[in-house]
């Protein structure tokens, strides 16, 4: 039977990137990846999906807007506290309307595949 396991913050292993998107992998399996997102003061994201993988969030400081890519830009706004999924291949963004703090989410990755695959969004001209 094995222990617990801690990953302090120091400890968090560089995750894959987007444009604006600083993650940090504690935890990494076959089908789960744990890990943690910072979006600095009002910065937005690149446009990207999370391949076959669902992600589950957890908001733990500041305010997260993400806005999804489908006919029309859609967006939803989260608080410290508030709890999000997004599917699996779900093209989206992440921005932080907050001028002056960063933002920290929580991300549990489950599936299979690249965890992360940056597109082309809206803005650019179509969607890939």
């Amino acid at each position: 039977m094995s222990g617990i396991e801690v990953v302090r913050e120091s400890d968090l292993k560089k995750g894959d990137s987007t444009d604006g998107i600083v993650r940090r992998r504690a935890f990494d399996s076959e089908n789960t990846i744990v890990s943690q997102s910072r979006v600095a003061a009002g910065v937005v994201s690149g446009w990207h999906h999370h391949g076959a993988r669902h992600l589950f969030g957890f908001v733990v400081n500041g305010q997260l807007r993400l806005e999804s890519a489908t006919n029309s830009t859609r967006g939803v706004d989260l608080n410290s506290g508030d709890f999000f999924h997004i599917p699996a291949g779900l093209v989206h963004r992440d921005l932080n309307p907050d001028k002056t703090h960063d933002l920290v989410v929580v991300n549990v990755l489950v599936g299979q595949g690249p965890s992360v695959v940056n597109v082309r969004g809206p803005s650019d001209g179509e969607i890939i």
